[in-house]
Order: structure tokens, then sequence, then C-alpha cells
């Protein structure tokens, strides 16, 4: 039995969700108390939490073992609002950030990864998404698929 290719997919959008979560929340803890830091900052940490917690196990869970809730529009359409908000979200940092000869200290550097591995994040749901799209068209067309059956009946 081989493992379908989705699994490892999924488990990196886990761990690099995890990593956001991980910098971003660096960031918010260091200016607690200091005002200084952005919303897009707060929205990566959402981004982060979003993907690791809710998106990736509803993905990854529900087709095998709730398919009542693995709707055929209900996974295209959680993958498709992923990757958006993580379009929006690296955009977002990477316009707010300094360039990166200006850009010192542990908590700019945090946000240039968060930058970067949500670029990355994107890019995986990027992919799922035209994987998940392409399921959906198919379903569309034939409808609810019947299993192919190799006996000629009344030959």
């Amino acid at each position: 039995m081989t493992l379908p290719w989705i699994y490892p997919v999924r488990a990196v959008q886990a761990l690099f969700g995890v990593i956001v979560i991980g910098l971003t929340g660096y960031v918010v803890s260091t200016y607690y108390n200091e005002w200084s830091y952005s919303d897009t900052v707060n929205f990566l940490l959402f981004l982060g939490c979003w993907t690791a917690f809710i998106a990736v196990p509803y993905l990854t869970i529900s087709p095998i073992w709730f398919p009542r809730l693995a709707h055929h529009y209900a996974i295209p359409a959680v993958e498709v609002i992923t990757m958006i908000f993580w379009f929006a979200g690296f955009i977002a940092m990477g316009a707010m950030l300094r360039p990166p000869r200006w850009c010192h200290g542990s908590a700019c550097s945090s946000l240039q990864a968060a930058t970067v591995f949500g670029a990355f994040e994107w890019v995986l749901f990027a992919v799922t998404s035209y994987f998940g799209i392409v399921d959906l068209v198919h379903h569309r067309r034939g409808g609810e698929a019947k299993p192919h059956s190799n006996v000629n009946i009344g030959v």
C-alpha cells in the first residue's frame, strides 16, 4: 500500500503553519507592551492557526473518516479560501517589511522568515486547490461515480 501524495503535502502545510505561528507569536510577545506591530502580524498568526488546526485537519480527516462532512464543494472552497488568505497575508507582510539592509533585529528577521514560509504555504495551497477544483469538475461532469465493471453481460 502506497501513501497518496497528498498526505505528505498536508503534513508540510501543517508544519509550515506551526512555524508561522512560532515566528509571529515571537514578534507579538516581543512587542506586547508596545503597540508597534501591525495587524498584518496578527493576520499571519491567525493564518498559521487556521492552517494547522482547522484547514489541514479538515482537509485530511474529513474525506477519510467523515465523508458526509467532506462535501464536493466544501473541500475546494476551504482550499481556495486558505490559498487566498495566504496570498493576502504574505503579500501584505512583504509590503510592510523594510528592505533587508535596514531590517536588523530578531523580530524583523522573524517576520522575514514568516513571509517566506507564507509564500511557500501559498504555493502549496495553490497546487492542492488546483487538484481540488479538478476533482470537483470531474465530479460535476460524471455525477456520482459508479464502479466500472469489466464483466461483459450477455456475451
